[in-house]
């Protein structure tokens, strides 16, 4: 009898190009990187990034979507079905989304926390860094928000990729895009005090991320 493997799949373009923007745009870009450009040189650390996201990121990008759609396979099997030494690939690229799983799911139980708190009327409280502090080392709260989010992500990946993945996806993109859009508007708004003690404009910082100073 003819057997049929059955295999979840994403119903459009919109679908995927949403997911892959998921996966890669997210707590790392918008809670790490603005700090990280500003330590580190503002518009040459942007520019080096650009210079890496369309050499390095773009190559590997590409050359998965390749990889996947000629196997139709899943990472842990589609390199060894490429050459039949190649199988390790596929054990480390499962590796790799393991290793970082806790770490994104730690941050994340952090982001449902302060969500909560702005929800419940307490978003005053959450500007001080004493909140974090007080957070973080209570007994047992870090790991019920940790446990909620992984919870939560469990259940989108149980539903697959049509109508987990790429469901909220639809939804949660569309909505981050407006928060960053904001988020960006209003730091144009606020001054800042730069390592020299120089108080600046939100305009002024912005110059300062986009234009390198190859000088500094």
């Amino acid at each position: 009898m003819e057997k049929h493997n059955k295999r979840s799949k994403f119903s459009g373009t919109i679908g995927f190009v949403l997911a892959a923007a998921g996966s890669s745009v997210g707590l790392g870009n918008i809670w790490r990187f603005p700090y990280l450009a500003a330590k580190d040189g503002g518009g040459v650390f942007l520019l080096c990034y650009i210079v890496l996201a369309l050499t390095f990121g773009f190559t590997l990008l590409t050359t998965e979507i390749a990889i996947g759609r000629k196997t139709a396979e899943s990472p842990l099997t589609a390199y060894k079905k490429l050459h039949t030494k190649w199988g390790w690939i596929g054990i480390l690229a499962c590796l790799v989304p393991v290793i970082i799983l806790p770490y994104y799911c730690v941050i994340g139980g952090w982001v449902l926390k302060y969500f909560f708190t702005y929800l419940t009327g307490g978003g005053g409280l959450t500007v001080s860094d004493a909140y974090f502090t007080s957070f973080i080392t209570a007994e047992g709260e870090p790991v019920i928000w940790f446990l909620i989010f992984l919870g939560a992500t469990a259940v989108v990946v149980y539903r697959g990729v049509n109508h987990g993945i790429e469901k909220c996806s639809r939804i949660i993109m569309p909505v981050l895009l407006v928060l960053i859009v904001g988020i960006s508007f209003f730091s144009l708004t606020l001054a800042y005090t730069d390592g020299s003690g120089v108080t600046r404009t939100g305009l002024q910082g912005f110059g300062m991320y986009l234009i390198p100073d190859l000088q500094a």
